[in-house]
């Protein structure tokens, strides 16, 4: 006999606003386990001592997870200048002190603006990237210095929030695989001086808002009240920028059994589509070849 799943058929998207202090896959685990869902993953994971938006998906969502982790990203950010650490953040050892830079809030706008557009970066030690089958991270804390490519990235925008030095508050909208550490240092550098991140906050995660966000507090007290659901959104929220297809219900039956078949819908030249049934009912995600052939990418089981 089959072992039956534990949890409840919660499928849905629910955008946590991660508190300081526990990692990203804490987090996670607490808002599943507040909804009781079978499963769920999150979008792209933010250091401990960062806060603010972390997209959980939930039961069947988890599935659309891996395709939203190309999405941008803004955050708010204040760098220390001055001091230099291992971890790049607040949680490392100082290993370099300098002199704060000496600038007025006009230099600082003109030197932020300097680094819009693409950019390249280099990851720090101290992340999850891979070297031979291991994180960075753990080479780091042995004391192993790895050389690392640098990584094309782009600065959407980047701008002066406040200048009381040695602080420097910035808010910037960036392309997945930003460091914001390692961005900060650069600007500091750019700036004759070094830097560390004393504050992160990812205030959005495209398409969502933060004005969506909710606490894990929030959450465990609708659900002493009965009101969780009204913090879950669509499985497909996040890939609304995906067009919608409709099957009618032989093509929803092949499309259920994971096979491909010829869709020619008019006028629709992309490469991923959401695909709903006859009745208005979200199906899966699929590929849609330039030949019009639709490939089921996830089906879903709503």
């Amino acid at each position: 006999m089959a072992r039956r799943k534990r949890g409840l058929n919660i499928h849905g998207v629910v955008l946590l606003d991660k508190p300081a202090g526990i990692s990203s896959n804490r987090a996670l685990q607490k808002a599943r386990g507040i909804y009781q869902a079978r499963k769920a993953g999150h979008t792209g994971s933010l250091d401990p001592f960062a806060t603010g938006m972390l997209p959980v998906c939930l039961g069947e969502a988890s599935k659309t997870a891996a395709f939203m982790l190309e999405a941008g990203k803004r955050y708010r950010a204040t760098a220390r200048l001055g001091e230099a650490t291992t971890t790049g953040d607040i949680e490392g050892d100082i290993i370099q002190t300098c002199s704060p830079a000496r600038c007025d809030a006009e230099l600082l706008a003109r030197t932020l603006k300097s680094f819009e557009g693409q950019i390249e970066q280099v990851p720090p030690m101290y992340s999850a990237l891979k070297h031979e089958g291991r994180p960075l991270y753990e080479y780091a804390r042995a004391g192993i210095e790895i050389e690392r490519p640098a990584r094309t990235v782009t600065i959407h925008q980047l701008d002066l929030v406040d200048w009381q030095s040695p602080n420097l508050t910035f808010e910037v909208h960036c392309s997945k695989g930003t460091y914001v550490r390692t961005l900060a240092e650069d600007i500091a550098t750019a700036l004759g001086s070094c830097a560390h991140l004393v504050a992160l906050r990812r205030t959005a995660v495209e398409p969502f808002e933060s004005s969506s966000m909710v606490t894990l507090e929030q959450l465990q007290e609708a659900r002493e009240h009965g009101g969780l659901q009204e913090y879950l959104l669509p499985v497909d929220a996040g890939l609304l920028h995906w067009p919608k297809v409709e099957l009618d219900i032989i093509q929803q039956g092949r499309f259920e059994h994971g096979n491909q078949f010829e869709y020619t819908p008019a006028g629709l030249n992309v490469e991923r589509v959401r695909v709903y049934g006859p009745e208005n009912n979200l199906l899966g995600l699929a590929d849609l070849d330039p030949g019009g052939r639709l490939i089921p990418l996830k089906v879903f089981n709503l």
